[in-house]
C-alpha cells in the first residue's frame, strides 16, 4: 500500500479526528495535469521534479496522470525518459523505483504545436482515456509553462476542443506563470482572454516566491507572536528594505529578458508581494479571500515619490568579475543588442499611505550580477530616543533590524546592541539568529511542491488574483514609462552592488543600503 493510501486509511479509521486538522497531510484527490511547454527549463528543472517529490511524499493520488504537450516527435516512453532524467537531476527527495514505477504508469505525450487542431483532439481523447483507465475523474489542471504571447492560442484551443468544460463533480483549472502582462493594458487583455474560458476561481497565477517556506513564515512570525505587533508601525520602524540580488547574468534568457528588465521581471510580482505581506493588517482568517483583501489594501495605498529622478534608480551591468571569473557586460551577452537600454538593476522607493505606515519608506531593489545571491526583507528600526552613553561607547552601534532571509540561508536574524566584555562600557552590534536548518529536522519543500499541490487541491491563498496583478502594474507603469523617457540606464560593474545612483537615492534620505 502506498504512503498516501496508508495516511488516508488511518484518517478514515479514526472518525474523531478533525478532517481540517492542519497536522494531517493534505492529499490531492483523483486528478491529472497537462503541461504545455514541457521541454522548457522551467518544466524540466522545477515542475516535473516537484511532481515526483509530491508523489514520493505520498501526496498525490495513486492514479495521478501527467500529459506532456510539445512539438517533439516523441512516444510516451520518450517523454517518460525525459521526466526520469529531470527527476534524477533535480528532485529534492531520494529517487525510489517503486514511486517512479507507479507515477510513470500515468505518463502520456501528445505531439503538436499550439495551432494543431488534430493534436488538441488527440489531447482530449488522451484525457478521456486517462479518466477511464487511471480514475482521474475528469479533474485536470493545464499548466502553461510557455511564453505569455502563446497564452491566447492555447486558451482558445482549450475552449474550442471543450477541454475547459467541467462535469457536475469534476474540475478544470489553468496555471499561468509570470509575467502577467508587461504593463497594465496587456495584463487586463491577458486576464480577459483567460477569464473568457476559465472562471476566476479556476485560474492560478504562480508566483513561486509565495510558495517559499520563509515567505509564508512572515505571516506566522507577525501574527503568532505578540512581541512584534506593538512595534510593527511608524512609531518604531524607520524604513524597510526588500532586496533580491542575483550573482548570475541573464544566461539563456535573452529572448525574454531584453525589453522586460529587472523592474517588470521581479519588482512587479515578487517584491511587491513581499511588501504587501510585511505591511498588511491582520486578516480575519488565512483563507484566500481574507489574505487577498488585506494585500489589496496595501497595494491600493501605495504612493509613488513625487520626484522619480530622486527616488528611483536603474542600471545595466558592464564587464567585471563574478565568483572569481571574468564575465561579460549585458550588451556583450549573446543575442543582446549593443544599444539595449534594458535595465538589469532597479531600485525604487514607495510609501504606504496608511495610519500604520505613514512616513515609513519602503525601498525595493533587484539586480543581476551583484555581489552575491540573496533575498531578504530588512525591517530597520528607529534609534533609541535617548542613549545615556558616551559617543565613543556607541560609535559601532547601528540601528536595530529584523532581517527575514528568504534565500539562500532561510531564517530570521535580529540585530541589536550588546555590551562588549571588558571593564569599559562599549556597545556593539550582535545578531540573534534563527535558521530553518538548525531548528527543524525536516527539510523545507520546494516552492513548486507547495504550489502545485495547492493547484490540485483548489486551495488559492498563495496565488495572486486579478486585482493584485493590476494594482501592481498601476504602481510600476509610471516608473517604467519615466525611465523609458530618460534613455540609457546608469552602469555598474559586474560583481558590485549596483550603480552609484542607487546609493545616492538612499543617501538623500539619510540612509544607506544594507550589505547582505
Amino acid at each position: 500500500m502506498s504512503p498516501g493510501r496508508v495516511r488516508v486509511a488511518a484518517a478514515a479509521a479514526n472518525p474523531l479526528r478533525d478532517p481540517q486538522d492542519r497536522r494531517l497531510p493534505r492529499i490531492a484527490g483523483p486528478c491529472g495535469m497537462v503541461i504545455f511547454g514541457v521541454t522548457g527549463d522551467l518544466s524540466r528543472k522545477k515542475v516535473m521534479p516537484a511532481i515526483y517529490d509530491l508523489a514520493s511524499r505520498g501526496l498525490l493520488p495513486p492514479g495521478f496522470s501527467l500529459v506532456g504537450y510539445a512539438r517533439r516527435d516523441w512516444a510516451d516512453q520518450d517523454f517518460a525518459q525525459v521526466v526520469h532524467d529531470s527527476v534524477k537531476e533535480h528532485a529534492r527527495t531520494e529517487f525510489r523505483e517503486e514511486v517512479w514505477d507507479q507515477l510513470s504508469e500515468g505518463f502520456r505525450f501528445v505531439s503538436g504545436d499550439f495551432a494543431d487542431d488534430v493534436a488538441f483532439d488527440t489531447l482530449r481523447q488522451t484525457i478521456q482515456d486517462l479518466d477511464r483507465v487511471r480514475g482521474t475523474g475528469g479533474n485536470h489542471a493545464f499548466y502553461l509553462s510557455i511564453p505569455p504571447r502563446f497564452f491566447p492560442d492555447v486558451i482558445g484551443q482549450l475552449k474550442e476542443h471543450a477541454l475547459a468544460e467541467v462535469g457536475p463533480d469534476s474540475w478544470r483549472r489553468v496555471v499561468v506563470e509570470k509575467p502577467f502582462g508587461s504593463d497594465l493594458k496587456s495584463a487586463r487583455a491577458l486576464n480577459a482572454t483567460i477569464h473568457e474560458v476559465f472562471p476566476p476561481e479556476s485560474v492560478f497565477r504562480i508566483d513561486h516566491y509565495l510558495g517559499k517556506e520563509t515567505v509564508q513564515n512572515i505571516l506566522a512570525m507577525r501574527f503568532a507572536n505578540e512581541m512584534f505587533e506593538p512595534i510593527w508601525n511608524s512609531h518604531y520602524v524607520d524604513h524597510v528594505q526588500i532586496t533580491m540580488a542575483e550573482d548570475i547574468g541573464i544566461g539563456g534568457r535573452a529572448g525574454y529578458y531584453d525589453g522586460i528588465g529587472a523592474a517588470r521581471d521581479v519588482i512587479q510580482n515578487h517584491l511587491l508581494q513581499l511588501m504587501a505581506l510585511i505591511a498588511m493588517e491582520e486578516p480575519t482568517s488565512f483563507d484566500a479571500r481574507s489574505l487577498r483583501v488585506e494585500k489589496q489594501k496595501v497595494l491600493s495605498s501605495v504612493v509613488l515619490p513625487r520626484r522619480l529622478d530622486l527616488h528611483t534608480a536603474r542600471g545595466q551591468y558592464t564587464a567585471g568579475w563574478a565568483g572569481g571569473v571574468k564575465v561579460p557586460g549585458y550588451t556583450q551577452e549573446q543575442d543582446i543588442p549593443a544599444d539595449s537600454t534594458t535595465e538589469t538593476y532597479a531600485a525604487i522607493r514607495l510609501d504606504i499611505d496608511t495610519r500604520r505606515w505613514s512616513g515609513v519608506p519602503f525601498y525595493l531593489r533587484h539586480g543581476k550580477r551583484l555581489g552575491r545571491r540573496v533575498t531578504e526583507v530588512a525591517v530597520v528600526f528607529k534609534r533609541a530616543p535617548h542613549l545615556p552613553f558616551t559617543e565613543t561607547a556607541t560609535e559601532e552601534l547601528t540601528q536595530n533590524a529584523l532581517v527575514i532571509r528568504v534565500q539562500p540561508d532561510e531564517g530570521i536574524t535580529l540585530r541589536f546592541g550588546s555590551k562588549v566584555p571588558g571593564s569599559a562600557m562599549e556597545i556593539r552590534d550582535v545578531n540573534m539568529d534563527f535558521a530553518y536548518g538548525g531548528s527543524f529536522t525536516e527539510s523545507s519543500p520546494e516552492a513548486y511542491e507547495r504550489l502545485i499541490l495547492d493547484v490540485l487541491l483548489g486551495d488559492p491563498p498563495l496565488f495572486p488574483q486579478v486585482e493584485e496583478v493590476e494594482l501592481s502594474w498601476k504602481i510600476l507603469d509610471p516608473i517604467v514609462q519615466y525611465w523609458a523617457s530618460r534613455g540609457v540606464p546608469d552602469t555598474y560593474e559586474a560583481g558590485t552592488w549596483g550603480p552609484a545612483s542607487a546609493a545616492a537615492m538612499l543617501a538623500r534620505d539619510g540612509r544607506s543600503w544594507r550589505r547582505p
